[in-house]
């Protein structure tokens, strides 16, 4: 994630600001533009409060998302637009009672993460519509709350994705009961990002693989996506997966099934170009003092949701997770990333780098 500035003060501002701690400024996310831009309030003929950008090539009028009176949203939408919501929260289809305070608070968490997820697809040039607009194609969130007290997976429980609608429980956004979830399912990185972030691979699954040229070489290397799903899932959480996982999968889950491990890859593609472009942002380059291997130096100084060559973006990945996760050790706490990627699993990202730089119509690299 990029660090943005106050157009008013210059002061660093971050993606969820509302209003900027210095001078006081009201800030709002413009797709368009994909900046954070400080607003200045006027009026139209009828008195209807409207919000003109500081961008330097913009200038224009608009209005915050109709969910920042939730405190959901920090978003603009045009003025002239038909639409009160933004780009981000017309993927809704369903949210959650908002009378309930606590339900009222889970979704606040949600759409933090759901908001960086569009931030990311935006910035890949992603093919991104809402199920408003096209319903065959396009995507959509339901957000539903379980009827019973406990959090549970399972039949009832609709978790996952299917025909473009990702639905998530919102007892997810609980720290309380995810963290009791992370333990039972043995999954050390479950959170709400990696949530959204996994169930959108499953959707441009569909939109990227099926029926195009990337089905047989994603089948060489995820495997065959026939098998039956429902048997495999069976399979997986009454085996659980072989030892020997870590040396084809990034997750234990992704051995369940290859649209599993296109999904699980999928996320951890995005967790890693995302953080490295918040190291980007920071300016942040690797050299350890203590010199074991000249492959623990990088340099951070490119934007990593605009380069081709994928061996650019894994070559800074390895030098920031030990560093991350040695600093995290330093504060008691366990590895900010716990996992091993290995030769395939890198071979697996690299081709989903392949597909969405095809996707975004950059060129390959060199």
């Amino acid at each position: 994630m990029r660090l943005f500035r106050c157009q008013g003060c210059q002061q660093p501002v971050f993606f969820e600001n509302t209003h900027c701690e210095h001078c006081g400024a009201w800030l709002g996310f413009a797709a368009e533009h994909m900046e954070m831009t400080a607003v200045s309030a006027e009026t139209d003929a009828e008195g209807a409060e409207l919000w003109r950008d500081r961008i330097p090539s913009g200038g224009r009028l608009w209005r915050y998302c109709s969910n920042r009176s939730h405190q959901a949203c920090n978003w603009l939408v045009l003025a002239d637009s038909d639409s009160s919501l933004c780009e981000a929260c017309r993927l809704n289809r369903t949210i959650p009672d908002l009378g309930d305070t606590e339900r009222l608070s889970c979704w606040r968490a949600i759409e933090a993460a759901k908001h960086r997820l569009v931030y990311a697809l935006l910035r890949l040039r992603l093919p991104l519509l809402s199920k408003l607009d096209d319903n065959e194609r396009g995507l959509a969130f339901d957000f539903l709350a379980d009827t019973e007290p406990a959090f549970r997976e399972g039949p009832g429980i609709l978790t996952g994705h299917a025909q473009g609608v990702i639905t998530l429980n919102i007892a997810e956004a609980d720290p309380v009961t995810r963290e009791a979830m992370r333990q039972d399912m043995a999954e050390p990185y479950r959170t709400l990002l990696g949530h959204v972030r996994h169930e959108s691979g499953h959707y441009y699954w569909d939109r990227l693989i099926a029926s195009s040229q990337w089905l047989q070489p994603f089948r060489e290397l995820f495997g065959n996506e026939q098998q039956d799903y429902a048997q495999a899932l069976q399979q997986h959480y009454q085996q659980g997966a072989p030892q020997d996982w870590q040396q084809r999968h990034i997750s234990a889950y992704a051995n369940m099934h290859p649209w599993e491990d296109w999904a699980e890859t999928w996320a951890h593609y995005l967790h890693m170009v995302d953080t490295l472009e918040t190291a980007y942002a920071f300016g942040l380059s690797i050299s350890p003092r203590a010199r074991v291997e000249a492959e623990m130096d990088a340099e951070l100084d490119f934007d990593p949701y605009r380069q081709t060559d994928f061996a650019t973006l894994f070559e800074a990945w390895l030098p920031l997770t030990f560093a991350v996760n040695s600093l995290n050790r330093s504060m008691g706490q366990p590895d900010l990333y716990p996992f091993v990627i290995s030769p395939l699993v890198a071979s697996k990202m690299d081709f989903i780098h392949r597909v969405i730089t095809a996707s975004a119509g950059l060129p390959e690299a060199a």
